[in-house]
């Protein structure tokens, strides 16, 4: 859970300051810029740090049908963990660029 948490943080802190990068070295606002970036990559992060979402439905799916609670509440967690890192991102960029 741990990796998976930390693997969205930095899809979403990474892809937000690269696209300010790339936004300033084109003229375009940075900060409005990596906002924007940081709300749109939310989702991405999370598929990212996951692998992949068809794994994890499957991964419920196979302990829905088997009655395997373990390994539905360990992907849940992932989930969770994914969430958690991408939001996390999320608000350090919100905090890093407040618009003016």
């Amino acid at each position: 859970m741990i990796l998976t948490f930390f693997v969205a943080l930095g899809v979403s802190l990474g892809g937000s300051l690269l696209g300010a990068l790339g936004a300033a070295l084109t003229r375009r606002p940075p900060i409005s810029t990596m906002n924007s970036l940081a709300a749109d990559l939310k989702i991405w992060a999370v598929a990212a740090a996951l692998g992949g979402t068809f794994s994890l439905f499957k991964s419920i799916e196979t302990g829905v049908l088997e009655k395997q609670f373990l390994t539905i509440l360990k992907q849940l967690l992932l989930l969770w963990g994914a969430f958690t890192g991408a939001h996390l991102g999320f608000l350090i960029i919100l905090s890093i660029g407040i618009d003016k």
